[in-house]
């Protein structure tokens, strides 16, 4: 399969008093997209933050206790994306979850779901100060790729999209599609993502995919102000927007946005594009260093 429509979100962060609102959200969501005839659909970084208004405020209040009470609903949450993928026939990329290690400490990882089940996961490799200094998330270790059916996908989490080793190292492991799921509360920190997706959509002629929270929870202390719009970046050559956005999600609701890709257009524009960005990249390496 070279065709394919996705759906990438612009998700908002809900209050919940009950498990089954929650349920509903989702299934609604989920069946709105796949309603449109969206095969494959992302969610963003750490929309799953949601989860601690479950557990009062004494909890959602808590950096540190949120993360350890949303463990005891992990397993729910994920036979729910199994259930949703399955039913509606769709993969799905999971809203990212800080899951507990055996160590103690926690990952934030983003599982990629489909008709039969996970598909495979990657944990954030490169952490924020806010993970590192108040929120204490540790970085994992691999870099992943996930065989599907509409061939392999990488994951930058946010602000490993700013990294361009990461999905290089994706793309030669034959990656033409890297999913960006994101969570940013400034528009400083959004065009960052932002940035970092188009140069690795440049420099490695591939698509990417962005989807980020949305809005206001001013509850939550984790994720109280969410900004950035849901965006499908291109390579910028031949076939492609000359500005290398595909689309982008409106500035002012929570929102699915869609595109048609044709996954078969990255080997065209690699071998009969303008320019040779995936093809160059090794000649830097040739350069003397003196001259970088």
């Amino acid at each position: 399969m070279t065709k394919l429509k996705v759906a990438t979100s612009q998700y908002d962060i809900s209050f919940f008093t009950q498990w089954s609102d929650f349920v509903d959200k989702l299934t609604q969501w989920v069946s709105l997209a796949a309603g449109n005839q969206a095969k494959l659909l992302v969610l963003p970084e750490y929309g799953s933050m949601e989860l601690p208004s479950l557990f009062g405020e004494k909890v959602y209040k808590d950096l540190d206790g949120q993360l350890h009470a949303m463990q005891a609903v992990y397993p729910e949450w994920q036979a729910l994306y199994k259930e949703l993928a399955r039913q509606f026939d769709v993969m799905i990329l999971a809203t990212t979850y800080p899951v507990l290690q055996d160590d103690g400490s926690f990952r934030n990882r983003a599982n990629l779901y489909g008709p039969d089940g996970l598909m495979g996961y990657q944990d954030k490799l490169i952490m924020t100060r806010f993970e590192n200094e108040q929120w204490l998330v540790k970085a994992g270790n691999d870099i992943k790729v996930i065989d599907t059916d509409i061939g392999k996908i990488g994951i930058n989490i946010c602000y490993d999209s700013e990294f361009p080793l990461i999905a290089r190292q994706q793309v030669v492991a034959g990656a033409d599609l890297i999913l960006v799921p994101s969570c940013t509360d400034t528009e400083a920190g959004f065009h960052r993502v932002r940035i970092g997706c188009q140069a690795r959509a440049l420099e490695n002629q591939c698509y990417v995919i962005q989807s980020p929270t949305f809005g206001n929870a001013e509850w939550s202390e984790a994720v109280d102000v969410n900004t950035g719009r849901a965006s499908i970046y291109t390579p910028v050559d031949y076939g492609f927007p000359d500005n290398g956005i595909l689309v982008e999600g409106s500035h002012d609701q929570a929102e699915w946005v869609y595109a048609d890709l044709d996954l078969a257009e990255i080997a065209r524009v690699r071998k009969e594009g303008q320019v040779f960005n995936y093809r160059d990249w090794v000649k830097q390496n040739e350069l003397d260093g003196s001259l970088l």
